[in-house]
């Protein structure tokens, strides 16, 4: 069961039913309505401004002073000063914005009948058919990176199409919409701000039969059988003062294709990313893959008379496959080259003032929208990242050296368009944490593993060097010797002294230790990879052995404190303590089985009283259970991620709707299937038991590896590996039986539970169990 298409009987209500299209940087959201369609439209780029400097004058004082009142245990009063001396005097950064809303006004005949709309993910194509009268109306959308526009092609068999299409949605933030071509209508404005950003959409249309004119600020087709919609965005972002005119000619050029020429060579780009993977599962769904995504969504929950917390869930693997294939379509949809990363919604954004500003949140959210990116084999979607991780060192820099006076650079737990760096928000949980720049630094070595490019190795290099630069003079010493962060904080969590103070700002939180000797690490192998900077890498090597280590607690769970403090909320969103569970690798079941049974302690802590709340932390839950080799746990919380933190257009909701939890739900699908850390791969760790049977192809491995596997009665059948660099591959379990390459037997090493061999660049390896 390899299933790829959403579909409805019904068009979309809301914003949380509508469909998401996109080619990394202009996006829409289809409601699919018959007679008054709405399109939501999004480009990445279209941000509330221009940059900020929002860097308090008073900080370097100040950090001298809250530095000492976390000494003398002074908590209160450690936060109040902050927030007057460090807190960025512009609380927020930039924030998201929509483009506005694309209107298709069709004249029908009568009553829609026989109404059908869903999303092709083989094609990545939404459409919607419908009988009006004696017309069978269709209706596509794509949005083709090839040649940077939208496209609405609409046909009508027996009968003709009568459309107006115009945009608007923006309020006043806009400043012209009026024709410039006899087909064209330019919707152009700006934001706020002396450096503000400035965008143009232009809209246009063409039919093969019928007659297409401008009215006012609208567009029209009549008398047609065949006719399509183009729309092209631009913004200054990226073209500075050329936008109006790169976005005429993106329409200009698609006029002069046929609406198939445009749909193939969107298919032909999108297809070669999506067809990379494929996922299938034995069917247990009961008759479920008959019914609506929005119906089967609900239909996991169980009936009435279940609890939400027991495992009377109705099962639906056909389910679980559409929402891994989903979360493909969004990365290649939502991430491409040249675009900016995916923020906390992606590109799919309806609000003038979204939550949370629709940000880069870079404390877990924007990371877990890259967890996928590799293993699903789509390392180009990974790029943007990096490329905003230029601009976030380039601000980090400044942010570094006037607010704490440190070398390198540093990023605080939100950031924007821009690479603001600086603290975010008036809220002391999440607001000082120093360890936003840092934790995205890792992402290059990450994408490293798995390409082993080494020419982007040696051009990121500086970007993980100057990360861990500043945490050489920012650390200080404890009262144990130990070199910890300070101040900072547990992302978004709060502790209870044994005196009763509530607190949030503290010295050394046990997640910025793992991720400085995770980062510390990437730079001492990256140079001797490269065979650069020894000098450096020995001081991070001598700082390493002061760096606290996990440490388990009084509950039997890993410390999330420095002292072992009690959690306010013991059941919290966040289980930061466990970033050394996943994504890092520094608690593993075969090499630390101590701190691994204390990291499962600490799920159970968290799940009893109610963690996993919001759709991300479920996802991220998900995949701390498969680290520690726990099918049914991993099966359960994919089942509640699906059941009760997606809507009806799978989209995860926390609510509100941010994307994150659907990349985290698909890393942690391929977590139960293949891992690939600590310098070994294993094959079906968690697997679930209720994929019996299944198959996957396609997946990338660290160490330069391509994995397909297939299983029965929940064990490996065989599994195919392609080395695309020749390195040795080591696999677990023990249990492979043979290893061959083009029939012929290959020698393999068995040791300590591991079975390893050598692989030439291009090979294929088939291993049977």
């Amino acid at each position: 069961m390899n299933e790829s298409l959403l579909w409805y009987n019904n068009p979309a209500e809301d914003f949380n039913s509508a469909i998401p299209v996109g080619n990394g940087r202009i996006g829409g959201m289809v409601y699919g309505k018959p007679e008054n369609e709405i399109i939501q439209l999004n480009e990445d780029s279209v941000w509330s401004g221009g940059k900020r400097n929002r860097i308090n004058p008073d900080a370097a004082d100040g950090l001298k002073e809250v530095r000492q009142l976390i000494e003398e245990e002074k908590i209160p009063e450690a936060e109040q000063l902050a927030f007057r001396k460090l807190q960025g005097v512009t609380p927020d950064s930039r924030h998201y914005m929509p483009l506005g809303n694309l209107y298709i006004d069709m004249k029908l005949s009568g009553i829609a009948k026989e109404y059908k709309r869903g999303l092709d993910l083989e094609n990545a194509v939404a459409f919607t058919e419908f009988v009006s009268g004696e017309t069978m109306y269709k209706r596509e959308v794509f949005v083709s990176e090839p040649d940077n526009v939208m496209v609405v092609h609409f046909t009508a068999e027996n009968g003709t199409l009568e459309i107006c299409a115009s945009i608007d949605g923006r309020d006043d933030y806009y400043d012209d919409n009026r024709p410039v071509r006899d087909n064209i209508i330019m919707y152009s404005g700006g934001s706020g701000g002396r450096d503000g950003l400035f965008f143009a959409a232009a809209l246009s249309a063409s039919s093969s039969d019928g007659k297409v004119y401008t009215q006012g600020g609208k567009i029209y087709i009549e008398n047609s059988t065949d006719a399509m919609l183009i729309l092209g965005v631009r913004s200054s972002y990226y073209t500075e003062e050329a936008y109006e005119d790169a976005a005429l000619m993106d329409v200009e050029y698609a006029l002069e294709c046929t609406c198939d020429e445009l749909r193939y060579r969107h298919i032909c780009d999108y297809g070669e990313l999506y067809d990379r993977v494929s996922f299938s599962l034995n069917d247990n769904s009961e008759g479920g893959c008959d019914l609506p995504t929005d119906e089967r969504i609900l239909r996991m929950r169980g009936n009435d008379f279940d609890d939400k917390e027991c495992d009377r869930h109705i099962h639906d693997n056909g389910l679980m496959v559409l929402y891994f294939n989903y979360a493909r379509y969004l990365m290649i949809s939502g991430s491409r080259p040249g675009s900016l990363p995916l923020n906390l919604q992606g590109i799919w954004n309806q609000d003038m003032q979204p939550k949370w500003g629709s940000r880069f949140v870079v404390n877990v959210n924007t990371q877990m929208n890259y967890w996928c990116a590799e293993t699903c084999n789509l390392s180009e979607c990974h790029e943007p990242l990096f490329d905003l991780l230029e601009k976030i060192r380039e601000d980090g820099h400044v942010t570094a050296k006037e607010m704490y006076g440190c070398p390198g650079y540093v990023c605080h737990h939100n950031t924007d368009l821009w690479g603001d760096t600086a603290p975010q928000d008036l809220w002391m949980p999440a607001t000082l944490w120093p360890m936003g720049g840092a934790w995205l630094a890792l992402h290059v070595f990450e994408h490293y593993e798995y390409t082993q490019d080494k020419e982007f190795l040696k051009e990121k290099y500086s970007l993980m060097r100057e990360a861990a630069e500043f945490f050489t003079d920012y650390l200080i010493e404890d009262r144990e010797g130990r070199l910890v962060t300070c101040p900072s904080v547990s992302p978004e969590n709060t502790y209870l002294t044994e005196s009763g103070v509530k607190g949030c700002l503290c010295s050394g939180p046990s997640m910025d230790s793992q991720i400085i000797t995770v980062l510390f690490n990437d730079v001492i192998k990256s140079s001797e990879i490269l065979d650069i900077d020894h000098e450096f890498a020995g001081k991070l090597e001598k700082m390493l052995e002061k760096l606290p280590k996990p440490e388990i607690g009084k509950y039997g769970q890993i410390k999330e404190w420095a002292v072992d403090y009690d959690e306010v909320e013991i059941g919290h969103r966040h289980i930061s303590q466990l970033f050394a569970l996943y994504p890092a690798d520094l608690i593993t079941p075969y090499k630390t089985p101590k701190l691994a049974d204390a990291a499962r302690a600490t799920l159970i802590r968290r799940l009893i009283h109610g963690g996993g709340h919001t759709g991300w932390s479920r996802a991220w839950i998900t995949n701390m259970w498969a680290r520690l080799f726990d099918r049914n746990m991993v099966y359960e919380n994919l089942q509640k991620l699906i059941a009760y933190s997606t809507s009806p257009n799978m989209l995860n909701d926390l609510p509100p709707f941010q994307i994150d939890g659907n990349f985290g739900g698909a890393a942690g699908m391929v977590e139960a299937l293949m891992q690939s850390h600590s310098g070994e791969i294993n094959l079906l760790p968690a697997l679930p038991e209720e994929w019996k049977k299944g198959e996957i192809k396609g997946l990338r491995a660290k160490g330069g590896f391509e994995v397909s596997i297939k299983w029965d009665e929940g064990k490996l059948q065989t599994a195919e590996i392609k080395s695309l660099c020749g390195n040795k591959c080591v696999l677990r379990p023990n249990t492979v039986a043979s290893v061959s390459c083009d029939g012929k037997n290959v020698n393999s090493l068995q040791a300590d539970g591991l079975v390893s061999f050598d692989t030439e660049k291009g090979r294929v390896y088939t291993i049977r169990s």
